[in-house]
């Protein structure tokens, strides 16, 4: 089974008290669905058309585990706790 990553990417954050509270709740309702925080912060650098925003990379057993992960009720908390403090993306990748 391949691993799977998760790939979130900020592109504003407008409540940076909401996003405290969030990554509070986040992290530990992540790692107990069993996801390893991988980098987390602002690129290094970009290239091409890239954008310097933050970016949280996350990795999974599978595709399977990091959806339970997202629908968890922890996370779902985590997910109320944000509301719109911030604007981003998350991507579910599997691994090769």
């Amino acid at each position: 089974m391949a691993k799977a990553y998760w790939v979130a990417t900020y592109r504003a954050i407008s409540n940076p008290d909401a996003l405290a509270a969030y990554a509070q709740l986040s992290g530990p309702a992540i790692a107990a669905a069993g996801g390893r925080i991988l980098a987390r912060g602002v690129p290094a650098q970009v290239y091409e058309a890239g954008l310097s925003m933050r970016t949280v990379l996350i990795e999974f057993d599978s595709v399977e585990q990091a959806r339970a992960a997202h629908d968890s009720p922890a996370y779902q908390k985590a997910l109320a706790a944000l509301a719109d403090g911030a604007e981003r993306e998350i991507r579910i990748v599997e691994g090769v």
